[in-house]
């Protein structure tokens, strides 16, 4: 059966946009999706899908069950166990930056489709060094050397520019990877 990650935007950061992990994961038992699991408490969730629908369907079926259930009407992204192993293995700053530096600065940015992760691209000259951008098939990748709060490219991805995306740190990614193969 296939697996799937759903990603919310913008969900239990301060008091906005509340949405309960265990109402959440209940959400996706009534969808029909089995195996849930959720990973931390901002967004993060695993599932088994029958049936060939595709991660757009799955992320506009949540999307409708968080805004009829819970009164959220938040951005949902859906990826495929092969696009996230695929966004992890593209992920090359990992192996450059990571040896040297603190895992937390490593942001992936996802998007639901290619035009949005080309929005992306604009990214790239807000880059102050030693930061790095790398712009993949499947997601971005930056690296805020200095954090995230003192990086322009890092205050834009969690802005404006950043608005058709949602982000997680390397950390979570990996997390949300190895529970693909449970």
């Amino acid at each position: 059966m296939p697996r799937f990650i759903a990603l919310l935007r913008g969900v239990n950061v301060g008091r906005a946009q509340r949405v309960p992990m265990a109402v959440w994961r209940e959400q996706l038992s009534g969808l029909g999706y089995t195996g849930v699991s959720t990973v931390l408490n901002s967004g993060n969730a695993v599932f088994d899908a029958a049936g060939r629908a595709t991660a757009a369907s799955h992320a506009s079926r949540i999307r409708a069950a968080l805004r009829d259930g819970l009164g959220q009407d938040v951005p949902v992204i859906v990826k495929s166990a092969a696009e996230m192993t695929s966004i992890a293995a593209q992920n090359t700053l990992a192996a450059e930056v990571l040896a040297a530096s603190d895992a937390s600065r490593l942001i992936v940015a996802f998007t639901s489709d290619a035009e949005a992760l080309q929005g992306l691209s604009a990214l790239a000259a807000l880059v102050q060094p030693p930061e790095r951008f790398q712009l993949g098939e499947n997601a971005a990748y930056l690296w805020c050397a200095n954090g995230i709060l003192d990086s322009e490219a890092g205050k834009a991805l969690m802005g404006k520019a950043g608005r058709a995306a949602t982000s997680r740190k390397w950390a979570t990614v990996q997390k949300l990877c190895a529970l693909l193969t449970v």
